[in-house]
């Protein structure tokens, strides 16, 4: 079967998320009225298109939770017409409510919906998405993890999640335990020390507690209990296998801070 892996696009230029508005996402719209149209962009949900298959270039600014919606599989991958590359995916939760334009995160990896049907979609994928990412080794049948981007209202149940995958991983062991998996996997230091035990990490677009990290080992490792095992993609992976990273935002800031001398300002 044909992978993505020898196909390389135009890099499109993702733009950090105005976080701040999504903490208290119900009580900051009325605290601040002046905002709500970058709440709306953020979140993407505008006017309800005619659920027909087209085409669009819009860009799309968006943040998720990193609870899995659903998997989906990959039904079509290849050249698109306009001299890019397209990927259709079947679904049925994350097609319900779907625009043309709308970012769903597959695997972790924000993406923009160009079409749609009732029981699939299709995403644009670029050079910089797919040298970053595992997607590279999606093929016809793949399955993979789904979520849309979240709205004003929405419950954040697991973490801040910007969909601008960090790098990958490689899965180098799985154990059960009881009904729960243990997975293992390494990644480099530049992304291994924003891993931190206890701390978050989105794992193909997941929201995952670390439990351990090993230095020596450039390795972080993390439990999955028996519902997260029916409903994530991870399980399916074997050991060798790469995975999405995208590491907790607010490490990315502190060091920021850090580095500039910004606490200072902050006493």
């Amino acid at each position: 079967m044909a992978t993505l892996r020898n196909y390389f696009l135009v890099t499109p230029a993702f733009r950090t998320t105005l976080r701040s508005a999504f903490i208290h996402p119900v009580s900051y719209h009325h605290q601040h009225p002046n905002l709500s149209n970058v709440i709306r962009l953020l979140s993407n949900r505008g006017s309800r298109s005619t659920r027909e298959g087209r085409h669009s270039t819009t860009t799309v600014r968006c943040l998720f939770t990193g609870i899995v919606e659903e998997m989906g599989r990959v039904e079509e991958l290849g050249p698109s017409p306009a001299g890019g590359f397209d990927m259709r995916i079947s679904a049925q939760v994350v097609v319900d409510d779907v625009k043309l334009g709308d970012s769903i995160a597959v695997n972790g990896t924000c993406l923009t919906v160009t079409s749609f049907s009732l029981n699939d979609f299709t995403v644009g994928l670029a050079p910089e998405t797919l040298r970053k990412t595992s997607l590279a080794e999606l093929s016809s049948g793949s399955a993979v993890n789904l979520e849309r981007a979240v709205l004003p209202s929405t419950r954040m149940g697991g973490h801040f999640v910007q969909g601008h995958v960090d790098g990958t991983g490689e899965i180098v062991a799985k154990e059960v335990e009881g009904d729960s998996l243990w997975v293992k996997v390494r990644t480099g230091p530049d992304l291994l020390k924003y891993v931190v035990p206890k701390g978050f990490i989105a794992v193909d677009g997941t929201s995952l507690t670390v439990v351990k990290v090993f230095d020596d080992e450039e390795c972080f490792n993390f439990m999955l209990v028996a519902y997260t095992q029916q409903n994530v993609v991870i399980p399916l992976k074997k050991v060798g296998q790469k995975v999405n990273l995208e590491v907790d935002i607010l490490g990315k800031y502190v060091e920021r801070l850090v580095s500039v001398g910004g606490f200072r300002h902050l006493s």
